[in-house]
């Protein structure tokens, strides 16, 4: 079956969405990051990007915003670049841990299996792995740069973000510690968990993740800037890591309710990818129990459902 979808369609949905969700006030922002709780808990923003360029942005898009584990998937396509998908497997892995995001016990269990990029744990062995290794500056040109690729135009570090996620990180100098023990790191750990908290500190818009997705399902051609970000190969694994852990232990009802792959983050964005038509993205502040957007997961999954944009409905989606 063919779903064929015109632009003025995505458009008026989206808006009607939006007005829909805009009226939520559940949830509340991340406390336990002080430069987080402080974040207006009324932005909110959705922003698509086709894979052809045309773009639908709707409220606050271009505001700027904690990447935070967003990050994870941007870190995860470099490493890809530099090692390639098969070492990035042995290295790290690709399965879910089916435990929270931020989880010593997931390490423990699995001492001797590698976990998935898109988890503290492997997104800090992701930030050793960049190359050069044990060259901090370089490695940190390395994530930014491919960052700056994918979203079409440069983040900025949030400096008061990074100095409140460094002065709160006991649990993921943990976790670098640990990852060190079980020899599934590959540079120095405080420079990896340092690495790794900054990426997590750089400030985006909700306009630059939706761009950063339609490159990822444009398979690696940015739609914007027209730039090869990366080889064509790498776009069903990214996505693959996507669909398997991007809304961690919440994963499985994400994927059964909406059928999109998506990441989320703590600073309040989303970012969904649907393979060869569009990257969708939202952003509000205040998150669920497990850390997500209530209102970015609540506006990606209307517009997916309400266009049957899911991805196992077995339609072929056409933009006319």
């Amino acid at each position: 079956m063919k779903n064929n979808i015109s632009i003025s369609q995505i458009r008026e949905v989206a808006q009607e969405v939006y007005e829909q969700v805009k009226q939520n006030t559940d949830g509340k922002n991340a406390d336990y990051i002080p430069f987080l709780a402080n974040i207006n808990k009324n932005l909110f923003g959705i922003n698509i990007c086709l894979t052809n360029g045309e773009m639908i942005s709707i409220g606050d898009t271009d505001y700027t915003f904690g990447i935070e584990s967003v990050s994870k998937v941007h870190t995860a396509i470099l490493i890809l670049k530099q090692y390639g998908r098969e070492k990035v497997l042995q290295m790290i892995g690709a399965d879910a841990t089916g435990l929270p995001f931020n989880s010593i016990f997931a390490i423990l269990l699995e001492n001797d299996h590698p976990s998935t990029p898109l988890v503290n744990s492997g997104a800090i062995s992701a930030c050793s792995m960049v190359e050069p290794i044990g060259k901090a500056d370089e490695k940190w040109e390395a994530i930014v740069n491919n960052i700056t690729d994918l979203c079409g135009s440069a983040p900025k570090l949030l400096d008061e973000l990074y100095k409140s996620e460094s002065d709160t990180n006991f649990n993921n100098r943990s976790i670098a510690w640990l990852l060190k023990n079980y020899n599934r790191i590959y540079d120095d750990p405080m420079m990896s968990l340092d690495l790794y908290t900054r990426q997590c500190s750089l400030g985006v818009t909700a306009k630059q993740l939706s761009i950063t997705t339609a490159t990822i399902a444009n398979k690696g051609l940015n739609p914007i800037t027209k730039k090869q970000v990366f080889n064509a190969d790498i776009a069903p694994a990214i996505t693959s890591l996507i669909a398997t852990v991007g809304f961690y232990e919440h994963t499985g009802d994400w994927m059964y309710s909406a059928g999109l792959p998506a990441k989320t983050g703590v600073g309040g964005g989303v970012m969904g990818v649907l393979p060869g038509v569009m990257g969708i993205s939202a952003f509000a502040p205040p998150l669920d129990d497990a850390g997500n957007s209530v209102k970015a997961q609540l506006a990606i999954k209307g517009i997916i459902n309400k266009l049957r944009l899911n991805i196992f409905s077995g339609e072929q989606v056409n933009i006319v």
